[in-house]
Formats: C-alpha cells, structure tokens, sequence
C-alpha cells in the first residue's frame, strides 16, 4: 500500500497531505508506528553507557513521532469529520494506542534506567527546562504506575483500556443522538418573532435535507441558540430544549447513563490503584490549584459574591415576563427569550442588530489585525494546502520580519460528522530538534452560522467573542518558541492553557479593535460609537446568573470526581442533589447535564471543569495589566508574548505569570471586571 504516513510528506511546509489519506491508512500506519516506537524503547533500554539526562530522557521525549503524528490527525478527523467508519476504526485504533502507552510507562527495566539517569544527574547543570523535563517525566511514571506491583499494573492497564473506550463511546454517541432531533416548521406562524437571518438559515438546512417551502432546526448551536433566542412559540422552545437537555439521556442505544458511572467507577479505581483518595486529589495534583480545597474555596468566593445579584436577574427577568404575558413562572426554555427582551429593553441592544456589522470573513480579518497590532504577526492566505473539507481555509503566519512562523487552518461551519462547540487543536507540535526547529500547525475548529442565499455568514457578538477566544488559544501554539515538543504551545497545566483565549475575548469589548473589522456587510459603514458603547454598558449582563452556571458546573464535576465512590441514585437525581445550591429553576424529569458533558467524559476536562474559572481570575488580572499600559502597548504585549504565550509548559505556570505580571493574579480583579462588588474609593 501507497501510505501517505509512511513517507516524509512532499508538501508545503510539511502539512498533512488530506487529499491523498485514505481511512484504510491508519491502522497500518498506527501499527508501524507502533512497531518503531517499541524499537526505539528498546535501544534506551539497552544502551551499554551509563544513564544520563541526554541518553534517556531525551532520547524518551523524542520517542513514538509517527504514531504521534497519525494519532493526532486520526483523532482531529474523528471529531471535526467524523463518519459511521471512522467511529467503528477509533474503538480499534484506541486501545492499541492505550496498550502501547501502557506497555512504555510500566516498563520496569525502562524504568530502571529512568531512575538511574534521574540519579546520576545534577540539575544544577541542566536549564530550566531540561530540569522540567527531568521531574515531570520521572513523577509521570510514577504517576502512571511504574511503582505498582506487577498484578496492580496488569489491572491499571484493563483499567486504561476500558476508559478510553468508554470515552470514546460516549463521544459517539452524544453525536449520534443529537443528530436524531430535527424540528420541522411548515407553518409561518410557527415562526413569529424569529429573525429573517434565522429562518433562512432554517430553509437551507430544510433544502439541505430534500424540503423545499420548509424550515428545520436541529440542536447545533448555530441552530438551536437564536430559536431559544427569539422564538414567540413557547411550546416549541419547550420541545426543542427538553430535547436539547435529554441529548444522550433518552431511552435508545445511544444513552449516556450507564457510560457515566462507568467511568466514574474507572477513574476512582485508577485513582485508588495509584494511591490517591479521589480522581480529583490525582489530577489536580499536576494543576495550578494544587488540591480540591482551592478549588472550592474559589466556588464560595464567586458564589458569595454572584448568588444574590443572579437571584435579583432571575426576579428582572421574571418581573418582565410578567409583564409581557401575565403572571406565570419562566422555565428554562424561557430564560434566553425573556432575558434577551429585558437586554433589549435595557440598552437597547440585541443580536440582531449586531450580525449586520460581524460578518465572519471580517472578523477573521480583525483576529488577524488585532494579533498584527500586538505582535507583529501577519497572516497570508495560502490555496495550495490540502484540506479535509472545502470549508476549511489555509494561511501562513509570518512574524514581523517577514519570517515564516506557523501554518493556521480554521474550521468554522457545523457539518454531519462534526461534534458541536468549538475548539483549538495541533496537527504539528514545534520543537527545536537536532540544531533546527520544526514550526507548529495549529488549528480553530467552531460551528458558526453558515451563509445563506442572501446573506454572508453573520455571527452574534457570543460567536464573535468564541472565536477571538480559540484564536487565543491559536497564538499560544502559534508563538511556541521551546526545545522540547511535549512542553511546547498548549502543552501546559490545565488550568493554565485557557488564560491566553479568554484573555483574548476582551479585544472584542475595545472600540480601538472593534473599529478594525466591524463594519456593515451591506454598506461597509463602521459600527456606530453607540452601539460601541452599548456594548461595553452591557458586558456584565447577566455576568452573576452566568457566573452560577459556570460554578454549578464546576461542582456537578467535582460531585463525580472528588468522591470515593460511585453514587447508587439515577443520575439526574444526583445532579439535583450535588448542585441544588446552584439551581436556578426546577429540575426537568428526564434531562441531564451529565450525560452530554462531553468537556469532562470524553474531552480530557474531568476534575478540571473549574479551569475556566480559575483562568478568568488569571485573565481579569493580565488584562488589568494591558488597561493600565493600553490595550495595544506593544511593550506589554510583548512581555505577555515573551513570558506566556512563548514559553509553553517550559516551568511552572505560576512562575510565568508572575515573570509577566510581577505579582500572583488576584480574585479581585475578576469580582470587580464581572461586576461583582462594588470598586472601592
């Protein structure tokens, strides 16, 4: 077989040759992979000089590139397009990978000359980096087994295999499921209040799936949101919400409830095999917050301060409702419609009449303009990059001199085949390598609306502001500037990656980047200063009710993970128990939130749901920061380069930020941008 994977790829700038992989590639090119790999353990094993840092743990680090690279591209494909095959491929691809992961980290002779090089050598001589390297490696192993018994790592390994299946399951089928719900509307009444943009997006995805004169809407979130939005019919935002909140939980094959406490019940019994009293205690231990209490401690701080002003949201809203319809208490599938009435009535500001001015290609290009203002960087559309769809678009990022810097795929339309929400991934790591470096190619993966017959792709200021975020999360990998690969970009604590992304968002707020990219798609006509103005008036919207969510989230997360057990109730019922401080309505009878938590069952955020939390306190400070020098300093944009984004996983996060800040982030400064306590005089 002609495989792609097996031969140095004859591309621009090395890129992933799309059009020429084949599904039938990856198993055979996952196997040789594995082959190589293996072999390669073997010559550090079995290496006759003494163990040295530069002997084993480098040799280590650099162990494994082809199955890391067809496993990467594999495993981006099976979430941004996926298919029945693909999915049937991934349940045989993982445990493989599982195996062979297992296989390395619980080798004892491996091991063994790990714990000799780790001795032999003196971390003085070594740089920040190296020394990194050296502790993070050696406490992985430990981390991941090398010090169990032989009949404890024979079950760890049952263990690993059986999780990554399991997540891999619930992913599937969370798409599946979701893509079942289709709500047809033949009749215009049935559309009152929807706005035009809305409903010819409808009639496409209706033409889309064989109906002329029809409009359908499905649970994707370019779909979904505006109708919650906007929708006058209160039955319909009634059924598509119920089953919006049952994705995964309803009585089919595809139901989540039983994969959820399995693996609740496989992360504990890791945790415990490791020596840890909960799956929290183990993965927080390699994260910023250290322990469980810090995290809860955060919790009770936001909490205290949010709770009663989201009561006092909650009554506003209500009290509008009351208003408008009569006296009868709002549910769920009201709170956005209602909510976004009272935003207009407020400041008389709604999505509507924000789209004209936030057509995608021009915000693209504001991103891009807003990251040349701070750094330098441009970016070049490329058209001779393979792509694994025609939505997808290419550029080349080059730094200020001109220099080539990365390769940037973006990714923005929902599709079959593509789970929901929005995300940024690798297809290439950097690293310095063998006196050269070999620069990283990063990628924003999103579900925005798409164009319609009469109109471009236009996106609500919320689309505007998540794609600014994973544009954040671009440049992290972007300006990665390490020696070693696995402690480049991204590659950092958990609850640190998301400070560059969310820092990010705040551009969106400044009329200096607005003033780049948002114009009229009709009239090219700048966004008026009014609107500008009703825009930063309006940031704290609902900021307190948002600010609960997010912690009963966090909660219902660490109500899974920071126990020693698995709960006997149904699901749902130990969601209502484990966030009742958080609830804002009444409980739905057959909804769940677990079982379409995709960010902590099958998105790596398990024990970790709070990371957006704690990177907001991070974020709040930083920007404080580029307030008090001006949001376009190219000084204090620099250091933030310089200092964060640069640096990747290179030390400690904590050390970074302060190198960048001069001080540890304050909680405050999050309370006081959220609108949460009142500035002190």
């Amino acid at each position: 077989m002609n495989n792609p994977f097996l031969t140095d790829y004859k591309t621009p700038f090395g890129t992933v040759p799309f059009d020429k992989i084949k599904l039938e590639h990856f198993l055979p090119a996952i196997e040789e992979g594995i082959k190589q790999g293996k072999a390669e353990i073997e010559l550090i094993k079995n290496n006759s000089e003494p163990a040295s840092f530069q002997n084993t743990f480098e040799k280590l680090e650099r162990n494994g590139k082809l199955i890391g690279d067809v496993s990467t591209v594999f495993f981006n494909l099976n979430s941004s397009e996926t298919s029945d095959e693909m999915q049937a491929l991934a349940q045989e691809i993982s445990p493989l990978l599982t195996a062979y992961n297992d296989e390395i980290r619980l080798d004892e002779q491996l091991f063994d000359r790990l714990k000799e090089a780790y001795g032999n050598t003196d971390a003085s001589t070594l740089t920040k980096e190296q020394a990194w390297l050296l502790e993070k490696t050696y406490k992985g192993f430990i981390r991941n087994g090398a010090l169990l018994k032989k009949e404890d790592k024979e079950k760890l390994k049952s263990i690993s295999t059986e999780l990554s299946m399991k997540s891999l399951k619930f992913s599937e089928n969370l798409l599946k499921d979701s893509a079942i719900f289709e709500l047809w509307i033949e009749e215009e009444e049935d559309l009152a209040g929807l706005p035009n943009g809305v409903r010819e997006a409808a009639k496409l995805t209706a033409k889309e799936k064989g109906r002329e004169n029809s409009h359908v809407f499905t649970l994707d979130y370019p779909s979904f949101i505006p109708f919650m939005k906007y929708s006058e019919n209160r039955e319909l935002r009634e059924k598509i919400y119920k089953a919006f909140a049952s994705r995964s939980m309803s009585d089919n094959e595809y139901n989540n409830e039983l994969i959820v406490k399995d693996i609740v019940s496989l992360r504990i019994q890791k945790a415990k095999l490791l020596g840890y009293s909960t799956h929290a205690a183990y993965v927080l231990e390699e994260r910023m917050a250290e322990e469980p209490t810090k995290v809860t401690q955060l919790w009770d701080e936001l909490l205290e301060n949010a709770l009663p002003i989201a009561k006092e949201d909650l009554k506003e809203v209500q009290a509008l409702a009351d208003e408008l319809n009569g006296p009868s208490a709002i549910r769920q599938w009201d709170f956005s419609f209602y909510s976004e009435k009272l935003k207009d009535k407020k400041f008389a500001l709604s999505d509507e009449m924000l789209k004209p001015y936030f057509q995608l290609e021009k915000v693209v290009d504001g991103a891009f303009q807003t990251a040349t203002k701070l750094y330098g960087i441009t970016f070049r559309e490329l058209k001779n990059i393979a792509t694994y769809h025609q939505d997808v678009s290419t550029y080349e990022v080059l730094d200020e001199s001109g220099n080539h810097l990365a390769i940037f795929y973006a990714d923005f339309f929902p599709r079959k085949g593509k789970r929901s929400g929005a995300w940024m991934t690798s297809y290439r790591g950097q690293n310095k390598y063998d006196e050269a470096e070999q620069r990283p190619h990063v990628s924003i993966v999103c579900n925005f609306t798409k164009p319609t017959e009469t109109k471009p792709s236009l996106l609500t200021f919320n689309e505007v502001t998540t794609l600014f975020h994973e544009f954040g999360h671009a440049l992290h990998g972007i300006f990665a500037n390490g020696y070693y690969e696995s402690l480049s970009g991204t590659s950092v604590f958990w609850d640190f990656v998301e400070l560059p992304s969310q820092l990010m968002e705040n551009w969106c707020y400044e009329e200096a980047c607005l003033n780049l990219f948002a114009r009229h798609y009709q009239t090219n006509e700048m966004i008026p200063l009014e609107l500008i103005q009703k825009i930063k008036e309006s940031i704290n919207f609902m900021s307190a009710y948002q600010t609960v969510r997010q912690v009963g989230l966090g909660q219902l997360d660490f109500a899974w993970h920071n126990s020693e057990t698995v709960p006997e109730m149904s699901v749902s019922k130990f969601e209502n128990e484990s966030t009742a401080n958080t609830a804002m309505f009444p409980s739905l009878e057959g909804t769940s939130t677990s079982c379409s938590f995709g960010h902590i069952f099958a998105g790596g955020y398990s024990a970790g749901y709070y990371s957006y939390k704690w990177a907001e306190v991070l974020e709040a400070d930083a920007f404080d920061f580029f307030t008090s020098t001006g949001v376009f300093n190219r000084e204090t944009a620099m250091k933030f380069k310089n200092e964060i984004l640069s640096k990747g996983g290179s030390t400690h996060p904590m050390e970074l930020y302060k190198n960048f800040r001069g001080q540890e982030p304050k909680v405050e400064a999050l309370l006081r941008k959220s609108g949460l306590v009142k500035i002190k005089m």
